[in-house]
């Protein structure tokens, strides 16, 4: 028990102000909320997965600057992608609906968090403590950021003009996609 509650903490303060938290809050002024955090947690479980079983082999077989250069990038188009919201005014749209939108939000998720620092701590935690116990305490660690992100994002929603949110969420996206690539 105490490595699940080693990794599900660990992650979790990993995940405060991410940038898959971010993402999860900005999907979350698009999509219905159960859609981001089922997206999100099977992208999640997956990841997680992956980190655990695995460990240091992925480190080794790709290289971090490919990783960055590739995610840096995908941030970036996520901001031009959130700034094309911007177009259609303050009104709310119907959020998107089915697994098409489960796997929107899932794709993107996986993608960000190739190389993150939560996938290293997973794979560095499964080199000490049995693989499954991490696997289960990371995913736990990241489901509630995940939550706590949609909660944020749809609150926001309710105090902040959709076009003011997609404005800050395309901007944090540039700066992370910027700070990827040349940071």
């Amino acid at each position: 028990m105490y490595a699940v509650l080693l990794s599900a903490g660990l992650i979790f303060i990993a995940e405060f102000g991410d940038k898959s938290q971010i993402m999860s809050m900005t999907f979350a002024t698009r999509y219905r909320a159960r859609t981001v955090i089922l997206g999100a947690g099977i992208a999640s479980a997956l990841i997680n997965l992956a980190s655990a079983l695995v460990g240091n082999a992925i480190g080794d077989n790709l290289p971090e600057h490919a990783v960055r250069v590739v995610g840096g990038a995908l941030f970036l188009v996520f901001a031009v992608l959130t700034l094309r919201n911007l177009a259609g005014g303050d009104e709310v749209k119907e959020p998107a609906r089915g697994r098409t939108a489960v796997l929107v939000v899932g794709g993107a998720f996986l993608l960000s968090e190739l190389g993150d620092k939560t996938m290293l701590a997973t794979m560095t935690l499964s080199t000490q403590y049995h693989w499954t116990l991490i696997w289960i305490g990371s995913t736990l660690g990241m489901l509630v950021s995940i939550v706590l992100a949609v909660l944020a994002g749809r609150t926001l929603l309710q105090v902040l003009p959709v076009r003011v949110v997609h404005m800050v969420s395309a901007v944090l996206f540039a700066g992370i996609g910027v700070w990827m690539l040349f940071g």
